[in-house]
């Protein structure tokens, strides 16, 4: 545990609840799965271009479905094309190559005929290398979204294996797996931050696929990943999520639960 666990506990505020910031369209995160053969498009990077990726290993070009365009539920929002309002992120996964791309305020510009982004961050899956000192990513904290979201599959299939994702209102520099910053509020945690579910926490209550997600934040934590609302842990959009089981269960547990594991962990 770190040192100054309980003074980042209080900032939070020890008893703010949690949240599933996820459920049903249009809560949550889409991502969806192609194959290597999907066409690379050029996406332009209209706030960290110099901080973004244009593609895997000098490719030039993500491999965003058509569809995308005109139809909901590929960006978060549910939005077709994204619209313009929202984080808007858009995650893919290339199945054949074990490659990951993730789009931060992505949007169709059908009057420029393009595809535009905040910023942009490719991941080879079959390593954990990090961002580049300092970079952003599709995430403020420049870590990968999708390794980091609660999924309907692995929570009702039974052990979840990784940490989740999760905001707090304010945050201050980062640390390690994080490589970018965000603000520099005292006292507030810095990005890359975990926080632990303390092992004394009974669930034992809830539906089994609950006690799943939370027996993960026993086990792996929360890692601190952008600025938002406090203690909200971001998962997947799926229809299949039942948020009057969710909402109540997260509720129930406070930022005086859990626990700041010693900084920069590795």
């Amino acid at each position: 545990m770190d040192s100054q666990s309980d003074a980042y506990i209080s900032f939070i505020g020890r008893t703010r609840g949690a949240h599933p910031d996820f459920g049903p369209p249009p809560y949550g995160i889409p991502y969806v799965g192609v194959s290597a053969t999907q066409v690379r498009v050029p996406v332009t990077f209209v706030d960290y271009g110099d901080e973004s990726d244009i593609g895997f290993r000098g490719e030039n070009g993500y491999p965003l479905p058509d569809s995308a365009r005109s139809q909901p539920n590929f960006i978060e929002g549910g939005v077709p094309g994204g619209g313009t309002s929202g984080d808007r992120h858009l995650l893919i996964v290339d199945r054949d190559r074990w490659v990951l791309f993730e789009l931060f305020g992505a949007r169709w510009d059908a009057s420029r005929n393009r595809w535009e982004a905040g910023s942009g961050a490719v991941f080879d899956l079959s390593s954990n290398t990090r961002r580049p000192e300092g970079w952003t990513s599709a995430d403020a904290a420049g870590l990968a979204i999708l390794p980091g979201l609660v999924r309907y599959e692995e929570a009702m299939r039974g052990t979840v294996r990784h940490a989740f994702r999760m905001t707090v209102r304010s945050t201050n520099g980062y640390v390690w797996p994080a490589s970018h910053r965000a603000g520099n509020s005292a006292g507030a945690l810095p990005l890359g931050a975990r926080l632990r579910l303390k092992a004394s926490k009974d669930f034992s209550r809830y539906p089994a696929y609950i006690q799943n997600i939370f027996r993960a934040m026993q086990t792996y934590g929360l890692i601190v990943a952008d600025n938002g609302s406090d203690m909200y842990v971001t998962g997947s959009m799926d229809a299949r999520w039942n948020n009057a089981e969710l909402n109540p269960a997260f509720a129930a547990l406070t930022a005086g639960d859990f626990e700041v594991v010693r900084l920069g962990w590795r």
